[in-house]
């Protein structure tokens, strides 16, 4: 028989029963019923039920057990005494009366105990991060993420991708987020970076001829953490092509996620054909280009109905500029003074003045007839609501629009016949209410796109139950910059414009207004409100990547010392190219349920990007910065007594 182990611990049943077997393992529970010890003896592969009473000659050192110890243990498979069979569990039919126990692994006192999932303080968990990947949730979130990147691995490979690997050891390069820089010792002065991505070097596969890429590549950003961002380090899949537009890119990327999304669901629907919503529209619908389609409200623009209207604030607000919009937030089921005030008051609490609304309620007496003998016929408006009155009694549908009684101050100065419109435009009806925001776009889209999300939460609008991807298309390639009253560019500058090449080479820089309309061969792809991944068609010709700098102000000069090596090989013959990296951790936490990256990773760092449990950054000896001639220079510390 094998040192440790004839079977797993989660391998034996029913047929097992007589079996002489070998387990080793970790004690998950220890329990004492009335001088009987059972024990749940755990590894990797599952849990064993095994027992040993005052006759077993294993009792007394069975008795000192204590949980997380690792043992063998020696012993017969029998059947489970009837009623206490556990059908939730693999070997739940059968135990294991022990002959033999060698204590393999004694524990000390545990930190965070293994069996249950009680929360624990996160500093804990990660500086015994051993001990909480011993519990089973996390156990499992990691070894599914070892699937879904086998499965991620083999759809690219039947997509007709090759898996490359390109250097960790790289040049310093000025993206979005600083560098990690590794000092050379044979270069005194001089230091390799880690990479942010392998963006530089996938371009660069293309114009060496090879046609598509992949890799689950590790990339390195000094950046602060987020639950959808570690810091320090991450992965995703990163992908390139060559000799494809935007639609090639998304026929061979939509498969790949759609599957391994429907794989490992657990049943859960996912988005068929992933919808592409320019990045405007993204906007202005959902206050933000990560949209959750799993919310089913939609946003709209509504100014029209409040300009010049008996609302001054918000007429006013139109007035004084041309900019200025009026958004709708349509709440469906949210049609009650009590939860109309609740979302006022936590707009305050998120710093805005309030959040204007209005809400309908039943009116059980407003039928047509009693409803026109209140109004005025020498009153236009009236006159214009009683003929569409009118028209909805013919249609049928007068109840949609009469028993929908309006509340709320703006109702009141908006009066019926724009408050009707307004209803009637959002498709609302008794029982709805819609909120408002009013101003300049720029300055509310961010707190409008939150708002949304807040009344589908607290509405118990959004379908967690399934998986809605969308793509984002359409980004602008330029914005204004009004501190610096200059154009800069809006997102990635190596995109490629969405304009003929000849049309782009021609653009007249002092056209500010044509400039700002121009839209980048850029996406990005959602899921449930979580970006996956940047994407773009790479701009890989020289002429248009010096004229697309020097709209945004960056002379021929500062290109050519930023970006030199990759500008040199574009001239050299590149073929038209692009692709996106999606990121695997974010891919891991969505299937796994989980809202915090730190779930799907084996070992991560705190927010601070340290590493509890291996003691790092670290100090280094002198001799070791000796030798790769740095002198460390700490912050001055200011005397605060």
């Amino acid at each position: 028989m094998h040192r440790y182990r004839s079977h797993t611990c989660g391998a034996l049943r029913a047929g097992d029963i007589g079996l002489n077997v070998r387990l080793s393992g970790w004690c998950h529970r220890v329990r004492d019923h009335g001088g009987v010890l059972f024990i749940d003896l755990r590894d990797h592969y599952g849990l064993t039920q095994v027992v040993a009473d005052p006759d077993s000659p294993a009792f007394d050192v069975a008795g000192t057990l204590r949980a997380e110890w690792v043992v063998r243990i020696d012993g017969k498979v029998r059947p489970r005494p009837e009623g206490t069979e556990n059908p939730d569990l693999p070997t739940g039919a059968v135990e294991v009366y022990i002959r033999e126990i060698e204590v393999l692994g004694r524990a000390a006192e545990l930190p965070l105990p293994v069996f249950g999932e009680q929360e624990y303080p996160e500093e804990t968990r990660l500086k015994y991060r051993f001990l909480d990947l011993r519990r089973e949730r996390l156990h499992q979130n990691i070894m599914k993420r070892g699937a879904i990147i086998d499965s991620l691995r083999r759809r690219m490979k039947e997509q007709g991708f090759f898996e490359f690997q390109t250097p960790i050891l790289t040049a310093s390069s000025p993206e979005g987020a600083r560098d990690y820089l590794v000092p050379s010792r044979l270069h005194p002065g001089k230091f390799y970076a880690l990479p942010q991505a392998p963006q530089q070097f996938k371009q660069l596969i293309m114009i060496s001829g090879f046609d598509r890429y992949f890799q689950i590549a590790p990339c390195f950003r000094d950046e602060d953490a987020r639950a959808d961002r570690s810091p320090g380090e991450f992965y995703q899949l990163d992908i390139e092509m060559s000799f494809v537009t935007q639609d090639d890119v998304f026929a061979a990327v939509e498969p790949v996620l759609r599957g391994v999304f429907e794989e490992f669901s657990g049943g859960k629907p996912v988005t068929k054909d992933f919808p592409r919503i320019p990045y405007g529209e993204a906007i202005q619908r959902y206050g933000t280009d990560k949209p959750d389609l799993r919310n089913p409200i939609v946003m709209q623009d509504v100014s029209e109905i409040f300009r010049g209207s008996g609302f001054k604030v918000f007429a006013n607000i139109l007035a004084n500029s041309a900019k200025a919009a009026v958004w709708a937030i349509p709440a469906p089921r949210g049609g009650s003074r009590a939860f109309c005030d609740r979302m006022n008051s936590w707009a305050q609490g998120e710093g805005q003045p309030g959040l204007g609304y209005i809400f309908w309620r039943e009116d059980e007496q407003a039928w047509p007839g009693d409803f026109q003998a209140t109004l005025d016929p020498s009153d236009q408006n009236q006159k214009d609501l009683r003929d569409r009155v009118d028209k909805l009694a013919k249609e049928g549908r007068v109840g949609q629009a009469i028993r929908a009684l309006a509340a709320g101050p703006i109702a009141n100065n908006l009066g019926p016949k724009r408050t009707e419109a307004l209803r009637a435009q959002l498709g609302l009806k008794a029982g709805d209410a819609v909120f408002f925001v009013a101003s300049e776009p720029a300055t509310f889209v961010k707190f409008a796109g939150a708002a949304r999300t807040k009344i589908g939460e607290e509405l118990g609008l959004i379908a967690k139950d399934r998986f809605e991807f969308c793509w984002i298309v359409d980004f602008p390639m330029y914005e204004w910059n009004e501190e610096e009253k200059k154009i800069d560019f809006s997102h990635n500058p190596f995109s490629m414009p969405n304009l003929p090449p000849e049309d782009f080479l021609a653009l007249d820089p002092a056209h500010r207004e044509k400039i700002l309309t121009l839209r980048a061969v850029q996406y990005d792809i959602v899921c449930n409100g979580v970006e996956l991944s940047s994407g773009a068609i790479r701009n890989h010709r020289p002429d248009v990547m010096k004229k697309a700098f020097a709209i945004a102000g960056y002379d021929e000069a500062v290109l050519e010392r930023k970006f030199g090596g990759m500008l040199h090989a574009l001239a050299l013959g590149a073929p038209p190219h692009g692709g996106l990296a999606p990121g695997i951790d974010r891919i891991v936490m969505l299937l796994c349920g989980e809202d915090n990256l730190r779930e799907v990773v084996l070992f991560p760092m705190n927010q601070r990007a340290e590493d509890l449990m291996m003691g790092a950054p670290s100090e280094v000896t002198p001799r070791q910065l000796r030798e790769l001639h740095i002198r460390p220079s700490r912050p001055e510390q200011r005397d605060l007594s």
